[in-house]
Order: structure tokens, then C-alpha cells, then sequence
């Protein structure tokens, strides 16, 4: 089949869009209102952009509606330009698909999750305990397009629990983190357990031979 996105609805884009890129990284954005109310939500629109300097992007949809209404993390990073990305991993899975929901805002999405919080090295607004690793990020801008907000961040410090970490590198130990990435759909996520496959790079000079 083939689609005409130019003018296909918004909602066939999405269904499309979601299910086949993928799997996607997943930011468990931690963020502060201008009053210090800490906000926990999960993002799939997110990958990092550059190293050098360090960029994430995260695209945040604004709320459902009439009116350009943005999300409270979105708000909050506009306001404070501060934030912390909290690595998804198969152990926090469940909490992190509990601060997806859309509570009312004097409710707390890391205490009904039962997360707790540690102070960040670099940022205002805390990481999550529970996370084996996360990412401080300042806003770097932001761009309203259409009914969402692409936030780029510069990443200012990292956290990884020692464990994870080759010092080598220093690399991390990808295979025994453990992240969870989001697939196509409500609720359906993929695991990196036991699925790591390694294809190596292939110099020129080899291909060639390889060739011949």
C-alpha cells in the first residue's frame, strides 16, 4: 500500500509513524514549575542529535483540543529550561507507564508510582532514584510546529550506576541496562534482554577484497 501523507488525516500519520519507526528510546522527563512542582512523563519522540555539542530532542504533543495548549513537561521546560531525562529500563517498565497517565495536577505522578528522587548534579529538577541512569539537559530552544513542541536539550552531566559502566571507554554495558523501547500502539513496548545481535562494520578495503 501506499500512503499520501499530504493528505492523509493527522490520525493515519500517527498509526503509520509510530509503527514503523521504532523501536523507539524512551525519556522519562523529569521537570520543575517555576513554584519547584516536580512533573514525571514518559516520551517515545526522543533520540539524541548530536555529541558535540551533547543534544537530545524530545517532540512533545500539546494537550487534545480546540487550543494550543502544551503539556505540563513542555510548559516547564519553556519556563525553567531545565530538565533530566531518566533511562526506561525493564525494572521501572510499570512506574513508567503509571506517570503516563493524565492525572489531575495537585496529584503527584512519582508518588503514586512510587518513585523517589535524588538531587541532580548540574539541573534544579531531580532524577528519579530508580533510574539507572539520566541524562541533565538545559533547553537548547524550542520550536512550535503544528499542535507539538520539538525540544532540544544540551546534555550538561550524566549519571550511570557504576555497574553499567566499563571504564575502558568509558562504555556502557548496553546489554545488562536493560532498556525498554516503545513500539507501535498503546502498551506495547519491546525488551533488550537476551536480544542483542552484533553486526560488525565493514572497512572498504575489505568490502573490496570480500568482492573480488
Amino acid at each position: 500500500m501506499q500512503f499520501d501523507l499530504e493528505k492523509a488525516p493527522a490520525s493515519v500519520t500517527y498509526r503509520l509513524l509510530i509503527g514503523l519507526v521504532t523501536p523507539r528510546p524512551i525519556a522519562l522527563i523529569t521537570s520543575m514549575n517555576e513554584a519547584g512542582r516536580l512533573n514525571a512523563a514518559p516520551f517515545s519522540a526522543y533520540n539524541y542529535f548530536c555529541t558535540d555539542p551533547p543534544i537530545v530532542g524530545i517532540g512533545v504533543t500539546d494537550r487534545p483540543g480546540e487550543e494550543f495548549v502544551p503539556k505540563d513537561t513542555a510548559r516547564n521546560i519553556r519556563r525553567t529550561g531545565e530538565f533530566v531525562v531518566n533511562v526506561v529500563t525493564e525494572d521501572i517498565a510499570e512506574k513508567m507507564n503509571i506517570c503516563a497517565t493524565d492525572f489531575p495536577a495537585e496529584m503527584s505522578e512519582v508518588e503514586i508510582a512510587g518513585f523517589t528522587t535524588t538531587p541532580s548534579q548540574k539541573v534544579r529538577p531531580p532524577r528519579l532514584a530508580e533510574a539507572h541512569a539520566a541524562l541533565e539537559c538545559r533547553e537548547y530552544t524550542t520550536m512550535e510546529i503544528g499542535r507539538s513542541r520539538i525540544i532540544l536539550g544540551r546534555v550538561v552531566a550524566i549519571y550511570v550506576d557504576d555497574r553499567y559502566v566499563d571504564p575502558a571507554g568509558p562504555y556502557i554495558r548496553a546489554e545488562e541496562l536493560h532498556s525498554v523501547g516503545r513500539m507501535n500502539g498503546l502498551g506495547n513496548y519491546v525488551r533488550t534482554r537476551d536480544a542483542f545481535i552484533t553486526i560488525p562494520r565493514i572497512p572498504y578495503e575489505e568490502w573490496k577484497k570480500n568482492r573480488q
